[in-house]
């Protein structure tokens, strides 16, 4: 199987002389094509700064972070915003929807930065449209669409141009049980119809619940990995109740 990211020995400081903070310590992990994954952490444990730094929206005090063999921590600024913008798709917390475009225009933007045919981008759009079950409301404004609906236009945007991974920060963070449950389902969908391979950080055992593995971070550092294999999404989520549980951590979160 394809290895589509390898993080190795990443560390990242953050501060000055007088107070140096190591937000992350040392991790290494890899991701397969195809895996959905989740990492969960405490507020300050390094989950989102690990993401900023696989983003590229930050960079690493050392080690090295592969893309698909790529040494994204060498890259020069033009060649890192390129690869950003071709083998990274992201769906944030708050949808980052422009206002001003409808949905499908939303969906074709990142189509239509890299230059593709017209008819590639409108097949494309109804396709992953079609994969996330918004095909009947392409023609409406965000601010015409529930919460819910806008975040499934944003991850289909970020599925659109076949990245080679999609990270999501959070994606439940800002919605209500119900857009919530919503939205898993559409990540879901990415995952299993589209092939998607994801890495979600979330601070919630439900969400994630729906992926295939979970890596727990505290103080910078991995201390514990789990697998759901071929068991139920409940019978996952009681695993990542238990780790939550056994480490002294806020299982309050749970939709």
């Amino acid at each position: 199987m394809e290895t589509i990211l390898h993080a190795q020995n990443v560390v990242k400081y953050y501060g000055n002389r007088g107070n140096i903070a190591k937000a992350v310590d040392d991790i290494t992990f890899s991701v397969m094509k195809g895996e959905f994954i989740g990492i969960m952490g405490a507020s300050g444990s390094g989950k989102t700064t690990l993401l900023n730094c696989i983003s590229t929206i930050d960079t690493v005090t050392s080690g090295h972070i592969y893309l698909r063999g790529a040494d994204i921590t060498a890259l020069p600024p033009r060649r890192l915003s390129r690869f950003r913008r071709e083998e990274l798709g992201f769906i944030f917390q708050d949808f980052n929807l422009l206002d001003t475009l409808t949905a499908y225009e939303n969906i074709a933007l990142a189509l239509t930065i890299l230059r593709r045919p017209a008819k590639e981008i409108d097949a494309r759009v109804h396709e992953v449209a079609q994969a996330l079950e918004i095909d009947d409301v392409l023609a409406k404004y965000p601010a015409q669409l529930s919460g819910g609906q806008q975040q499934r236009v944003a991850a289909a945007r970020a599925i659109a141009a076949k990245p080679s991974l999609i990270l999501a920060d959070e994606p439940t963070g800002a919605l209500d049980s119900k857009s919530a449950r919503m939205l898993l389902t559409s990540l879901t969908a990415l995952h299993t119809q589209l092939k998607a391979t994801i890495l979600m950080v979330t601070h919630d055992a439900f969400t994630a619940s729906y992926a295939d593995r979970i890596l727990f971070i505290k103080d910078g550092r991995i201390f514990n990995e789990i697998i759901k294999g071929d068991g139920t999404r409940k019978e996952f989520f009681n695993q990542i109740i238990e780790v939550i549980t056994l480490t002294g951590g806020d299982n309050a979160h749970v939709l």
